[in-house]
Formats: structure tokens, C-alpha cells, sequence
């Protein structure tokens, strides 16, 4: 069951407040999110306004705002090496049709390099996949403390046992 999101807010918030990874890795409690997997250099956790099942950040812990610039060829590639550890992670305990890998985000909003993970559930009609359902413009999903809590624990051990 998806809800409206305020894009306003949201907006404003990514426009207007601390960056969202650093205030999250600072302990920020208006930041927080729940991490599925953290490494030294690097952090994945649920994104808090969900489009689909699952979907997961994954963020170099430095503050980082280019993926191909800031990063050198060994970063980039531990990175993309992260990441593809949590989408089959992701995977494995959701079973999509399409793992979808998008690096979101822009100068003006949300400058911090992240990725998207996001797991296209099976059965979804071919109009609402891709950027439809990736969209919060088109509703985000409310999970419960508990989904919530439950999810990340299968993530954890998918992630444990890879």
C-alpha cells in the first residue's frame, strides 16, 4: 500500500538541510535510517521513503559528491564491489523480477555519492516499472516497525552468509 509523500518538504529538507549520509553516519536522530550492512569505508541502509520493497542506499562514508571524479579506480571499484554485494543481498531475500542500480542525486540536492537499490517485484504491469515505480512522485511505501525490522534482519544474513 503506497501513500502520498510531501515532495515539498522533501524538497526543502534535501535543498536546505545537513547532508543526509553525513548527518545519519553523525548519529543525527531526525537523519536515522536502518543499516543493513557498514564496512569501513562504506554504509547501506533501507532508503526511509520507499518506492518499492527494499529499496537500499549504499554510500562511501567519506563525503563524496562525484562517482566518477572523486573516486579513484580502486574506490570506485571497492564501491560498485558494495554494491553489488547488497543487490545480491537484496535479491536473495526479495526474489524481484529486476534489480534496478541507479546513482541518484545532484549538486543542488542530496550531494553525497549514493546508489540505489531497488527490487522490482514480479508482477508488476510493464506501465508502472522503471521510473514510474521509482518515483515518490507516484507514492511511497509506509512499512511497519516490524517489516521494517524484519527486512534488515534478512538482509543482515543474506549479507552475513555471502
Amino acid at each position: 500500500m503506497k501513500r502520498d509523500m510531501d515532495i515539498a518538504a522533501y524538497e526543502e529538507r534535501a535543498r536546505n538541510g545537513p547532508c543526509f549520509v553525513c548527518a545519519f553516519l553523525g548519529g543525527d536522530p531526525d537523519y536515522r535510517h536502518e543499516a543493513a550492512y557498514e564496512d569501513d569505508a562504506h554504509i547501506a541502509f533501507l532508503d526511509r521513503w520507499p518506492t518499492l520493497p527494499g529499496r537500499v542506499l549504499v554510500a562511501p562514508k567519506a563525503h563524496v559528491e562525484h562517482v566518477v571524479r572523486d573516486l579513484d579506480e580502486a574506490a570506485y571499484t571497492r564501491l560498485m564491489l558494495v554494491v553489488r554485494r547488497v543487490a545480491l543481498a537484496v535479491e536473495s531475500v526479495l526474489r524481484p523480477e529486476r534489480t534496478y542500480l541507479l546513482s541518484l542525486g545532484s549538486q543542488q540536492a542530496n550531494s553525497h555519492l549514493h546508489w540505489h537499490i531497488a527490487a522490482l517485484p514480479p508482477g508488476v504491469p510493464p506501465e508502472r516499472q522503471q521510473y514510474h515505480a521509482l518515483m515518490t512522485e507516484n507514492g511511497v511505501l509506509a512499512p511497519s516497525p516490524e517489516e521494517t525490522a524484519d527486512l534488515v534482519k534478512h538482509l543482515r544474513a543474506a549479507l552475513r552468509a555471502a
